[in-house]
């Protein structure tokens, strides 16, 4: 099996553990369940199809079960605590106390480079600015970034960008996008990064919305009436439109400015019967 740090969710793990065990043998999910101590022969198969989930103690006898200790063991009952926590503040405290734990023992977590990247609005405009502005200093950069930041942020973000992956140099110090555009994917981790970039970028559209004149910004929107079907219509046209948006920046070469588009959609009440 892979490294537990590269599965997105402890479901993903149990499963291949089974998978694992049952092409060497005859083991079946009642085997696995009594090895684990549980009364239902069924029970680690519903969690593993997502129908039940692993509590705390469960966790713990399961990571037992499939021989797990040490850095493992612990880690696998942090993946289940992250999966159970119910706010965005607990998933990120769990998130750090396994990066905390996969550095100590020198293993990489899948995705905590687009974790930390998503954390802050920094990075995702320091990304633009630097490629925007050839051979421009950290100091230049810090300038005109909107709200300000120091030239010691621009030059961590710069040395994060390029150790992730996410920018090159050039012999001539210069810097390139390594990808155009960056997905968060299917890493479950990535998601309460980006509600705080979102989050983030929320207040400073209203602070735009106070300090910008209009033909700097822009600004609108809709009150109406949909259905279940016409939502998931829109949602499919916000994406296509997102995606157009994104294939007419994609080719130019000296943009002038670094902006960011906000789009939102949510209800106003709750649901009429």
């Amino acid at each position: 099996m892979k490294s537990i740090t590269e599965y997105k969710d402890y479901r993903e793990y149990v499963l291949e553990y089974y998978q694992e065990r049952k092409r060497c043998s005859a083991f079946t999910w009642r085997e696995f369940a009594k090895d684990a101590g549980f009364a239902s022969g069924s029970f680690l198969k519903l969690v593993s199809d997502g129908k039940t989930r692993l509590r705390e103690e469960s966790a713990k006898k399961t990571a037992l079960a499939m021989g797990l200790v040490g850095f493992e063991f612990d880690y696998f009952v942090l993946m289940v605590r992250y999966e159970n926590a119910k706010t965005d503040q607990e998933k990120k405290k769990c998130f750090e106390e396994m990066q905390t734990l996969a550095e100590a023992s020198r293993v990489k977590i899948l995705g905590s480079e687009m974790y930390t990247f998503y954390e802050t609005w920094k990075h995702s405009v320091v990304r633009e600015l630097a490629v925007a502005m050839p051979g421009a200093k950290p100091n230049e950069i810090a300038k005109v970034c909107r709200p300000p930041i120091s030239a010691a942020d621009v030059s961590d973000s710069l040395h994060f960008l390029v150790k992730s992956g996410l920018l090159r140099r050039d012999i001539k110090g210069n810097y390139h996008q390594t990808n155009q555009s960056l997905s968060t994917g299917r890493l479950n981790v990535v998601a309460v990064a980006v509600h705080s970039l979102l989050r983030q970028m929320g207040e400073f559209a209203l602070d735009a919305f106070d300090t910008l004149p209009i033909s700097e910004r822009h600004f609108s929107g809709i009150t109406m009436g949909v259905t279940s079907e016409s939502y998931a219509k829109i949602v499919d046209e916000i994406a296509a439109f997102r995606k157009r948006i994104v294939s007419m920046v994609a080719d130019e070469k000296k943009p002038d400015k670094i902006c960011r588009l906000n789009v939102q959609l949510f209800p106003l009440t709750e649901k009429i019967d």
